[in-house]
């Protein structure tokens, strides 16, 4: 019984939340590993745009629900996607005429554009700011959950309750939908091969005829839905702050290195080794442990090796050990 007691708190409080947090930074990462294997350039704006396609996404919900409209069980924010993705999609298109066409024109290094989209990530986070404010901000569907701890404690009998938010459940199979719908449009569709090939030869996609501004645009319009979709996802799991999602930036990256840049299965993978490194070096497992050892041996302490205060320390430490010995990453990506 102890074993199973202690089986459910694992779950409970490393498993089930680590499979929601990497499906966020998985889907992050894909966005930022498009643009570099196609654009050519580390996009530290990311962040930002997540930040700026999960405000409007909150704004629309905060609309529809002072309308009376909602989706019953699920929370009204699925409705208010679409519109999150679109205006992200036209601040990603209006920034790419304005700012960045420029400098592909003039064949800028990509050092250069990396730059630029630090500027670019400090005016949307004040964009963001100034429109919804710094504070927590809150979708306003209140916490449901497919079964509660006292439910699952009723059925089971055993000392330990087993929580699953809607919210993780919604990340994690909107997240898997998103990713094989991806993997379809790149490997299917025309549009989608002429990114492969633009992303693999650039000079030699432009003598097939594939023409570079349309790769540019669908580009960001995907960046922009990847964008959105994980935000929302974050900030209906968690809360939404817009200096929260500019620290999502670190984790994101080193999701998008530890898996190979320019790699999307790459992304994917690094998205949940970040993940599951962050929640369980952070975890206390005090309560685990109390669990599976004799009485006499039970911990005294919350046996907890970095306070959660640090865990985006963990994604540093990461990203750092995999560049100096793997800079192509897991799945060898572009070196950065």
């Amino acid at each position: 019984m102890d074993f199973l007691n202690a089986i459910v708190a694992l779950t409970n409080f490393v498993l089930i939340p680590a499979m929601a947090y990497g499906s966020q930074l998985a889907l992050g990462a894909l966005g930022v590993t498009l643009i570099y294997g196609i654009l050519r350039f580390s996009n530290f704006a990311h962040g930002d745009s997540m930040a700026f396609g999960t405000m409007v996404a909150i704004l629309f919900t905060w609309a529809f629900q002072s309308w009376g409209i909602s989706l019953g069980p699920l929370p009204t924010a699925l409705l208010a996607i679409p519109f999150g993705i679109a205006g992200a999609a036209a601040l990603l298109l209006v920034t790419d005429r304005v700012v960045y066409r420029f400098y592909r024109a003039q064949k800028a290094k990509p050092v250069i554009l990396v730059i630029v989209s630090m500027g670019v990530m400090f005016i949307y986070n004040g964009l963001t700011r100034f429109i919804i404010g710094p504070d927590d901000q809150r979708f306003a569907d209140g916490a449901r959950f497919i079964i509660s701890a006292r439910d699952f404690r009723d059925m089971t009998g055993l000392r330990e309750g087993l929580a699953l938010k809607t919210s993780q459940g919604i990340t994690i199979v909107t997240a898997v939908i998103v990713v094989a719908v991806l993997f379809w449009f790149l490997n299917k569709t025309r549009t989608g091969k002429s990114m492969r090939a633009y992303s693999d030869n650039e000079d030699l996609a432009l003598l097939s005829g594939i023409n570079p501004e349309r790769v540019v645009m669908v580009t960001w319009l995907i960046v922009a839905a990847l964008a959105t979709v994980a935000g929302v996802l974050y900030g209906l799991d968690k809360t939404f702050k817009p200096f929260t999602y500019f620290q999502l930036l670190l984790p994101i990256f080193a999701a998008a290195i530890v898996g190979g840049l320019g790699s999307p299965l790459g992304a994917i993978a690094g998205g949940f080794v970040i993940a599951f490194s962050e929640v369980g070096i952070t975890y206390a497992w005090k309560k685990v442990l109390g669990y599976l050892m004799p009485e006499a041996l039970e911990p005294d302490g919350l046996v907890q090796l970095l306070s959660t205060d640090y865990k985006f320390a963990v994604s540093f430490v990461i990203l750092v050990i995999v560049l100096l010995f793997r800079p192509t990453g897991l799945f060898k990506g572009k070196a950065v």
